[in-house]
């Protein structure tokens, strides 16, 4: 089964970036003139508490605290900032890490190594078993890392119903919302 989701995340991705690359070279473009570099590398937590950079376009000033998004100071995030986060194109290049085999589409999303109450709750869970994905249930939820215990508990049920069809369901709801 673990092939035929790989399958699928490696089509998706490469055609994903295929199609959104145009948006993706203005996005460069703007971000270059903005910020200077319109890229970054975050570490964040993976399958078997491997850690790896998770790439994303810059929406905030080179050198603003890499701390999780609800602790962010959004003061820092200008039109384009706010545009790129609320549109999810920030997010586009994490298809590369897809690519790579460090991500999923479908999976938890991967936490930072400093949120230490999210680490332990998901090593309680067993959540680094799988890749960590662009999208999961908790997302589709409203559930952000904001609330550890909650998150954990998601990822783990998302998990362990874990199927074709659930990989689709939650593909088709988040491009839905």
């Amino acid at each position: 089964m673990n092939n035929i989701f790989r399958f699928f995340d490696l089509c998706i991705a490469f055609i994903g970036l295929i199609i959104s690359a145009p948006v993706v070279l203005v996005c460069l473009f703007v971000g270059t003139v903005e910020f200077g570099r319109p890229i970054f590398a975050q570490r964040r937590v993976g399958i078997g508490q491997k850690s790896f950079n998770l790439y994303k376009l810059r929406s905030m000033p080179v050198g603003t605290a890499e701390v999780p998004t609800h602790f962010a100071d959004t003061r820092s995030l200008s039109f384009y900032g706010r545009f790129i986060r609320a549109s999810k194109l920030d997010e586009i290049p994490q298809l590369i890490n897809v690519l790579k085999g460090e991500m999923s589409l479908v999976g938890p999303r991967p936490c930072l190594p400093s949120q230490e109450e999210l680490i332990n709750e998901r090593q309680r869970h067993l959540v680094f078993d799988v890749l960590p994905g662009i999208t999961g249930l908790a997302q589709i939820e409203n559930i952000d890392m904001s609330t550890p215990v909650k998150l954990a508990e998601k990822d783990a049920q998302m998990i362990s119903s874990f199927s074709l069809n659930t990989y689709l369901l939650i593909m088709l709801k988040t491009f839905i919302k």
